[in-house]
């Protein structure tokens, strides 16, 4: 079974939101077996949407078009729908019931007849209902082609296509089943890792494709197989994932789509009792950002110090101005010196520090642009108690904040699980 994703908006096709709807359905309708055949962003236009209806029509099994249903004039999904399909608009009683509950009774003022209007829907289409929001979704079979029609609100979208949508598509369809399994590695660039399991990947089943997912300072290994005996899918997975990691052990991290090192490192702080701050100055306030967005940081996170001025590397984190002066900002020395100040002040198992030159172009320091140092101090008894490494990450200003980034975390995690051996 294919499908299409289609986001209606000239408010995406100009660049001022970015689609993550598009992204959350593609995961959805994977999850059960549906490929993903293409992912299209229109305009707010009659003639574009009708065009690409009759484009899809009988090239997919089922059409996913998000945005449009909104209140207002400019948005025309359901009236191009209906010209589609040679529909007129009706009232359905049950959408007109819940809008008028959500407005009147939720949000305590009086209907208008824009609100009331959302309630009209397709005469042909089977409705699914919208808990969340005033815009119901609509489902109509035209041919060979299900075209589902959901509102563009994000939490709307989501809510439907996990509580209607994907429950329907189930009841409806025979799907093959699809199996993924992640493999996290940190720290080898996606063409060394490719070379060091050349002849594992040569000998995958046909029915397992792997594919490469790179980003700076860490490379993701999805494979995924297809087939109508989920148990022998899911076995095969797990025996050329248990030879995968007997070649790259060393630099696996997870085996999880969403299981992020940030996501590893607090679970190990957290089974551990341990905790960690951060003093950064290249960048920026992005490694505490990053630990705390993951739920339940609070438990090992305790603060961060972002001391991009010299003065607050001096000042808060006390270290010491002539070491400065001697060594420039972006120096082990200082590296070191924010790390323990940082925990004399904040009181942590570990601190994370960075100092660098991001770039473009040089700042207060001699050194190159792409020249960072990463300082990790540790619970270890002097002098062992701190860590610190120089690297250069070369250019962009944005690939050296992410790949110190990376690298900081990954010289946490190599440290607290040297230190529970």
């Amino acid at each position: 079974m294919k499908a299409t994703i289609v986001t209606i908006g000239d408010e995406i096709l100009i660049g001022q939101i970015i689609d993550t709807n598009s992204a959350f359905i593609a995961k959805s309708l994977d999850k059960i077996g549906i490929d993903i055949h293409e992912v299209i962003s229109i305009s707010d236009s009659r003639d574009h949407i009708l065009a690409t209806l009759k484009y899809l029509q009988n090239q997919v099994e089922l059409v996913v078009i998000t945005g449009g249903l909104g209140p207002t004039k400019d948005d025309i999904t359901k009236k191009t729908l209906c010209d589609y399909f040679e529909d007129e608009l009706v009232v359905n009683e049950q959408v007109l019931a819940h809008v008028t509950e959500l407005i009147e009774g939720f949000y305590k003022r009086p209907i208008s007849q824009i609100n009331k209007d959302q309630a009209l829907v397709p005469s042909k289409a089977t409705v699914l209902h919208n808990k969340v929001g005033t815009a119901p979704g609509m489902w109509l079979k035209k041919e060979n082609t299900v075209f589902v029609s959901l509102p563009g609100v994000p939490y709307e979208m989501k809510y439907l296509i996990e509580n209607e949508v994907v429950p329907k598509v189930v009841r409806e369809y025979k799907r093959p089943f699809i199996i993924h399994k992640t493999v996290l590695t940190y720290g080898q660039g996606e063409s060394l890792v490719a070379e060091r399991i050349e002849a594992w990947e040569n000998n995958l089943p046909e029915f397992i494709k792997l594919a490469y997912l790179p980003s700076p300072g860490r490379v993701r290994l999805r494979l995924s197989a297809r087939g109508t005996d989920e148990q022998v899918l899911q076995n095969a997975i797990e025996e050329n994932v248990d030879s995968l990691s007997k070649i790259i052990g060393d630099i696996i991290v997870g085996y999880d789509e969403n299981e992020t090192l940030e996501v590893i490192l607090g679970r190990l702080l957290t089974k551990n009792k341990m905790t960690v701050s951060t003093a950064e100055s290249c960048t920026g306030g992005k490694i505490a950002q990053l630990l705390t967005s993951i739920p339940g940081s609070s438990v090992y996170f305790k603060g961060g110090v972002v001391s991009y001025a010299t003065e607050v590397k001096t000042e808060i984190l006390k270290v010491p101005q002539e070491l400065i002066e001697k060594y420039s900002v972006v120096s082990r020395e200082v590296a070191i010196e924010m790390a323990l100040g940082a925990q004399k002040l904040l009181q942590t198992d570990y601190v994370i520090a960075t100092t660098g030159n991001a770039g473009p172009e040089k700042g207060d320091s001699p050194a190159e642009v792409g020249t960072v140092f990463i300082a990790l101090a540790t619970p270890n008894p002097a002098p062992n108690n701190i860590i610190c490494e120089e690297f250069h990450f070369g250019q962009p200003r944005e690939k050296v904040i992410d790949r110190a980034v990376n690298t900081a975390f990954e010289m946490l995690q190599k440290e607290i699980l040297k230190n529970l051996l």
